[in-house]
């Protein structure tokens, strides 16, 4: 019986917000998949699909592999965000000669912004309760 070797997949994980994608790349024909639904069915909005998929573009790499993605946590908009970066590390391992590319539209930075808790006394992180003199 012939062995049968799996193709080794390139992993990457992006973070955003309180979202984690765990992104797995391997070579095939460009078909995309978060959480067992295609790509388009999960990120509905336009702007985050074209986001998701923004690393992919700058690279020409769209039918170059097949991507098998868990998102996690978080919204849609995190999810997006973490997909991005995710996609962008799990590229950089498979075709280091991209990160020029990558690095210079800003996709290898993880964005750290993350929500300011609210604290006590207030009804939110910032806002104050109605100050009455009298």
């Amino acid at each position: 019986m012939a062995k049968i070797t799996p193709i080794p997949a390139i992993l990457g994980t992006g973070r955003r917000k309180t979202s984690v994608a765990r992104v797995r790349l391997i070579p095939g024909s460009g078909v995309i998949m978060v959480n067992d639904k295609k790509i388009k069915d999960y990120l509905t909005v336009p702007n985050q699909l074209d986001h998701a998929l923004e690393p992919l573009r700058a690279t020409d790499t769209e039918k170059k592999y097949d991507i098998s993605i868990l998102a996690e946590g978080g919204g849609i908009n995190g999810q997006a965000g973490a997909i991005r970066l995710g996609i962008s590390r799990a590229l950089l391992i498979a075709m280091p000669e991209t990160k020029p590319v990558l690095r210079g539209k800003g996709m290898l930075t993880r964005d750290s912004r993350m929500r300011e808790r609210k604290k006590y006394g207030q009804p939110g992180a910032r806002k104050r309760f109605q100050f009455s003199k009298r």
